[in-house]
């Protein structure tokens, strides 16, 4: 018997009234989906194809300066006063205690509460004035490729945030809530815009390893997963050994053909179910079984980094020969923004250097100095800088304090989220700035007159970025109004900048 003819005869009572209920919005959904049309690589073609590769009516809500991201993400917060955030006051101040003054009672985490005192680490590394058409960008010694791209870069120095700890943190970036369960960035653009290539993910993660062996604060998939949204909109993982993608490849002995028509198959059934049901996830399965079919040949060709120039291994550095590393994903990045994927984010791991920093902090600067710089370079030289956004930072930052043993040559730092940096390039905003100014001690941040200010008092603090002030300047960068981008669930409207967000107008050309 007809699989679908058999569930029909056997539904229940409660699905017959579901069935009934659902009858008027189906029947809208099959008008969307041209549902009787459906069947075949014909049909899904005509709802999902070139013509239309999703997004919601109406986005981009204005003309975007970017159309697509890269989001190179430092887990583990890296240190802004080794890095970005020049004080050379501090020489002076070695090992004396953090005054009470600056501190103001902020939060401290469990892991230097116990200590007796805070003394302060002044930087053990040198900072050079990159120039900046006379002006100049401070960037430390460890930065020798990226202090060459700093006309190119936004360097905001005020970033703050409310979470202390890694995962609340991480989580707040990449969703806007410390809880998990709410859509990703790269999810939420997926859904509002849409694909610009039906042959790739809109969104696609990758993972670097980590020269130092240490790679200490784990990322999960709920990170670039979809939360309440359909799960079509989710990130997909790419590896650097075996298959690109799991469970993609066909197993032996299956040729393209039946595995279309095994498809065509699996389609009519999905689409009895559909029409049954009108759940959206079983829309979602239609189109991911098209996109993994379609996969199998735009993933091989977009990783095999074969054809591409020995200038351009020179340009990334020899790491770039070796798969997973972060030079290699870097050029894999800009192979996707060439193809049209949507937002790409990279992982790099092992920043969180509570002790020993003078020992890890040059490895893990070099992993991704060269590539960093690389990437702006490549952008650039291929006319992509101009609208794709890159953005560059952690969760948050460290403390000017030592965290445990202190000396000249090596000590620790603990969670800081109330100042630290992030930097930006290309897609729209302005090149050879810096935003935002922090105190003396790389602390709190200060207003122009060097006062401190409080920005969890008043949100909207001019100097002060916020994490959902962040995402909702990306969100603008992209032509989306951040208030506009919603999905309804359980009741209310949800956003990725929640009920908070400004887009910063003083970073943007």
């Amino acid at each position: 018997m007809d699989p679908i003819r058999e569930a029909e005869l056997m539904m229940t009572r409660r699905q017959l009234f579901g069935r009934t209920s659902l009858g008027l919005g189906t029947a809208a959904l099959g008008r969307l989906l041209s549902i009787g049309g459906l069947g075949g690589a014909a049909g899904l073609a005509s709802a999902f194809g070139p013509e239309k590769h999703g997004g919601l009516p109406g986005f981009p809500n204005f003309a975007p300066k970017a159309k697509r991201v890269i989001y190179l993400f430092m887990s583990g917060g890296p240190s802004h006063l080794d890095l970005w955030d020049y004080k050379p006051k501090l020489n002076d101040l070695f090992n004396t205690d953090l005054p009470d003054a600056v501190r103001r009672g902020q939060r401290v985490t469990t892991m230097t509460s116990g200590q007796t005192r805070f003394p302060i680490a002044p930087s053990k590394y040198k900072f050079n004035h990159a120039d900046n058409n006379g002006d100049g960008i401070w960037v430390s010694e460890l930065l020798p490729h990226t202090s060459q791209v700093v006309k190119e870069l936004c360097v905001i120095k005020t970033m703050w945030t409310e979470a202390i700890n890694h995962d609340p943190a991480t989580t707040y970036l990449q969703t806007g809530s410390q809880l998990p369960g709410r859509p990703s960035m790269g999810a939420w653009l997926s859904y509002g815009l849409g694909s610009m290539n039906e042959n790739l993910p809109t969104y696609v993660v990758l993972h670097s390893k980590v020269t130092s062996g240490k790679p200490n604060q784990p990322v999960y998939p709920r990170l670039w997963g979809t939360g309440f949204l359909p799960s079509e909109y989710q990130g997909v993982a790419l590896r650097s050994q075996g298959d690109p993608v799991l469970y993609l490849k066909d197993p032996e002995g299956l040729d393209r053909g039946t595995r279309r028509e095994m498809l065509d198959d699996i389609a009519v059934l999905n689409h009895g179910q559909l029409s049954q049901f009108g759940d959206p996830e079983i829309a979602a399965r239609i189109k991911q079984y098209e996109l993994a079919y379609r996969l199998q040949a735009s993933v091989p060709d977009l990783m095999d980094l074969s054809k591409e120039p020995q200038a351009t291994f020179d340009l990334y550095g020899k790491e770039a020969h070796e798969p997973g590393t972060f030079a290699a994903n870097c050029l894999l990045a800009r192979r996707m923004v060439e193809r049209g994927v949507r937002f790409i984010q990279i992982f790099h791991r092992g920043w969180d250097l509570h002790s020993d920093l003078g020992v890890d902090m040059p490895t893990q600067a070099k992993d991704v100095d060269q590539a960093c710089a690389a990437l702006i370079k490549d952008l650039k030289r291929t006319g992509l800088l101009e609208d794709t956004l890159v953005v560059w930072g952690g969760e948050f930052g460290r403390t000017v304090y030592s965290q445990g043993p202190l000396s000249h040559e090596n000590y620790g730092r603990d969670h800081h989220p109330r100042a630290f940096t992030v930097w930006m390039a290309g897609g729209g905003v302005k090149p050879g700035m810096v935003y935002g100014q922090t105190d003396d001690f790389g602390y709190n941040i200060v207003d122009k007159d060097g006062a401190i200010i409080d920005p969890s008092v008043e949100r909207q603090t001019p100097g002060a970025v916020h994490i959902h002030d962040l995402q909702a300047t990306i969100l603008n960068q992209l032509g989306i109004d951040h208030t506009k981008l919603t999905y309804h669930y359980q009741g209310r409207d949800f956003r990725l900048t929640d009920v908070n967000g400004h887009v910063i107008h003083d970073l943007l050309t």
